[in-house]
């Protein structure tokens, strides 16, 4: 009678033992879900902080270049001002009337020149320029008797420059190569004769910038001169010279820096 509670006990220790291994084993695997999930969690979220973290290294390291790219992309420089100094060959201008058979003449020697301008560029390869140049001088008679005296001459050249910097794809990005047309007025002046007539010019050269505001400009130019109505010079004793002719020209050739702004 004393063995069945023994017995009795001894099941239900059994039995506890038992749920209490599988509470356990229930709890170890709902621990190791438990961890599994933060892992799959934390794995998940890696990325997207490493993605996030190069993302943002990313941008700090562009924007130098940002800024460089802005700085390499300055305001346009509109003011071109070039002072030159230069070489001018001679001018004939035909004595009207004048005996068959002779060739009487009035010439304007050649000598240097100076001069300077200033311009507007509406766009970067063109400019528009406001051109003074002078040439002190002197002029002397041909083939008329009696040869009057050398005298000097002054001559004053104000004109209009459009020019064009076409693209050459050889050339270095420093040298611009430019063709030219010019039109204004050409006045003249000396001891004995004073007047002004209406000129123009074609011609080209070449710009070469050593940085965006300074450069050096070689200019070569074809100029002439129109001497029609005649035009009276007195050449003394009494002497007077009629020049006329529809045109008489000249070549000029000259350098100098620019600056730009």
């Amino acid at each position: 009678m004393l063995r069945k509670p023994s017995q009795s006990l001894a099941t239900v220790d059994i039995v506890q033992l038992r749920v209490d291994k599988k509470a356990y084993s229930s709890c170890q695997l709902w621990t190791v879900l438990l961890c599994n999930r933060r892992l799959g969690e934390a794995l998940t979220k890696r990325p997207i902080t490493a993605f996030v973290f190069a993302a943002v290294v990313y941008l700090i390291a562009l924007l130098p270049v940002l800024r460089a790219q802005q700085q390499a992309e300055p305001k346009p420089l509109r003011f071109d001002v070039t002072a030159y100094m230069g070489y001018r060959t001679s001018m004939s201008f035909p004595v009207e009337p004048h005996v068959t058979g002779t060739n009487p003449q009035v010439v304007l020697d050649a000598s240097p020149s100076y001069g300077v301008s200033f311009g507007v560029r509406p766009r970067e390869e063109d400019l528009v320029e406001v051109r003074w140049a002078r040439q002190d001088s002197y002029v002397h008679a041909e083939d008329i008797t009696p040869e009057p005296d050398r005298q000097r001459m002054i001559l004053d050249q104000f004109h209009g420059d459009f020019s064009h910097e076409p693209f050459v794809e050889e050339w270095p990005s420093w040298a611009k190569p430019f063709v030219l047309a010019s039109v204004g007025a050409t006045h003249v002046s000396g001891t004995n004769f004073n007047f002004t007539r209406f000129s123009f010019g074609i011609g080209g050269g070449i710009r070469l910038y050593a940085s965006r505001h300074f450069g050096f400009k070689i200019q070569a130019e074809w100029l002439p001169v129109f001497a029609d109505p005649q035009v009276a010079f007195i050449c003394g004793g009494g002497c007077i010279v009629h020049v006329g002719g529809t045109a008489a020209s000249q070549g000029e050739v000259f350098a100098g820096p620019i600056l730009r702004f």
